[in-house]
């Protein structure tokens, strides 16, 4: 069993900054990457940003240049730090975490943290 905790989700004004975090920890064998995801009111599910174990990173256009992702591997967290954040940020955020074991991936969600952007 994978357990992921997040934290840091709450509500910010047009403007603002936040930062989440997310605590991997169970039967973790290789992590293979670590991520944000997000889901807006009525819509799909989407990256934002995601972290290798060796330091490459993703990030969706809508938050380059004011998101960023990094990653504590001793104690297999994720952070992300999001700033000027705007309305359209506002959704769920997820937490996801790639390990494989055997050659084979498995993908693993936290139970999402609302981020409410207000203008």
């Amino acid at each position: 069993q994978v357990q992921l905790v997040e934290s840091g989700g709450g509500s910010v004004q047009a403007g603002g900054s936040l930062g989440l975090s997310c605590a991997a920890s169970g039967s973790i064998f290789s992590i293979n990457s670590m991520g944000w995801y997000r889901q807006p009111p009525g819509k799909q599910r989407e990256l934002v940003a995601s972290i290798t174990g060796s330091g490459s990173t993703n990030y969706a256009d809508s938050v380059k240049g004011r998101a960023t992702i990094s990653r504590d591997n001793t104690k297999n967290t994720v952070f992300l730090q999001m700033n000027s954040l705007k309305p359209e940020d506002t959704a769920v955020y997820y937490c996801n975490l790639r390990t494989i074991r055997y050659g084979v991936m498995y993908t693993h969600w936290g139970q999402g943290t609302q981020v409410t952007v207000s203008s």
